[in-house]
């Protein structure tokens, strides 16, 4: 799954406050719209959590401080029903915790 350009800033801002604070680490979700059926979405945002994680990975991330999970169109924060809203599902959280 590729990562959109202006999201990879982003997420090297991330990665380095990540390489800087090791006592964190980080559960990266990733997320679908409704569009599609389940046993497409699952897979497909399971997908866009692994890219997350290997871009931080690539960044100088510890792999054993990431995991990814996909959570397909289960937990949306905005409505399905408008394109803007679907837009809005179609995301990677970031879910960080201390060691």
């Amino acid at each position: 799954h590729a990562i959109k350009t202006e999201a990879k800033d982003v997420l090297s801002k991330i990665a380095a406050f990540l390489v800087k604070n090791t006592q964190y680490v980080v559960e990266i979700q990733g997320h679908t719209d409704s569009t599609g059926t389940a046993s497409f979405n699952d897979p497909l945002s399971q997908r866009r959590a692994d890219s997350v994680v290997e871009f931080l990975v690539a960044e100088g991330v510890s792999a054993d401080r990431l995991t990814a999970k996909g959570y397909g169109s289960s937990d949306p924060i905005a409505s399905n029903d408008t394109a803007d809203g679907r837009a809005k599902n179609r995301r990677v959280d970031f879910h960080p915790s201390g060691r």
